[in-house]
């Protein structure tokens, strides 16, 4: 049986809400802000990162958020620890989204662990942000409850794709019984319904909808003669 969370964001749109460091917009109330006008455009679901980002999202829209927290400059980063993934539920994620990779964890943790003591210490959810089909199927072999498709070409495992790695999500969306989320590089309607029809069982967008810089570059580049 599908998780009350994850059931709502089934067939939906989750918008990531992430700010990067040295950013204008780089601030909990911003971001809030962003959450709501998302909410307003019909997402189901919010991706935050941060705890004060996290805490106030909570507080302020009712949906189900993924929380995650990027720290460190190793090749883990995205919610690295144990440690890391507790404080970001105690923020108010519902389901806190951790490096689901095959790679060695910064505490000396194996992500079977790490998900383990999370689902034993708390009622969260743990969504495996994953960078090849190998990463997805040891993911949901560790105890991961979805997997997404977030760091697929970020890992050296796979190409980086232009676009989202469609061919990664319909292999884990046919292999694995638990929920696929497409994330990465989904930057038009016409790629995020792709996704869906690739098995996705939601789709998250970031970029394309939450950070002007980069939006305002493609349209800059493309009227530059």
């Amino acid at each position: 049986m599908t998780h009350a969370h994850l059931a709502a964001l089934k067939g939906g749109l989750i918008v990531s809400c992430q700010a990067y460091p040295a950013e204008p917009m780089r601030h909990p109330e911003t971001m809030t802000q962003i959450a709501e006008a998302a909410v307003r455009g019909g997402a189901v679901g919010i991706r935050a990162q941060g705890l004060d980002d996290i805490r106030l999202i909570h507080e302020r829209v009712a949906l189900p958020q993924i929380g995650l927290w990027k720290d460190g400059d190793d090749d883990v980063f995205i919610t690295p620890t144990l440690e890391h993934a507790l404080a970001v539920i105690a923020a108010g994620a519902e389901i806190v989204a951790i490096d689901g990779t095959r790679r060695a964890r910064p505490d000396g943790l194996s992500l079977a662990e790490t998900i383990d003591r999370i689902h034993e210490q708390t009622t969260a959810l743990v969504m495996a942000d994953v960078g090849s089909v190998a990463d997805g199927i040891a993911a949901y072999a560790a105890g991961a409850d979805c997997v997404g498709t977030t760091l697929c070409g970020y890992t050296g495992e796979r190409t980086k794709t232009d676009g989202p790695d469609l061919e990664v999500l319909r292999i884990l969306a046919a292999v694995l019984p638990i929920p696929v989320i497409a994330e990465g590089r989904v930057h038009t309607p016409t790629q995020a319904s792709a996704c869906i029809d690739s098995g996705a069982f939601a789709v998250v967008v970031g970029t394309a909808i939450t950070h002007p810089t980069t939006i305002t570059t493609w349209f800059a580049e493309s009227v530059a003669r």
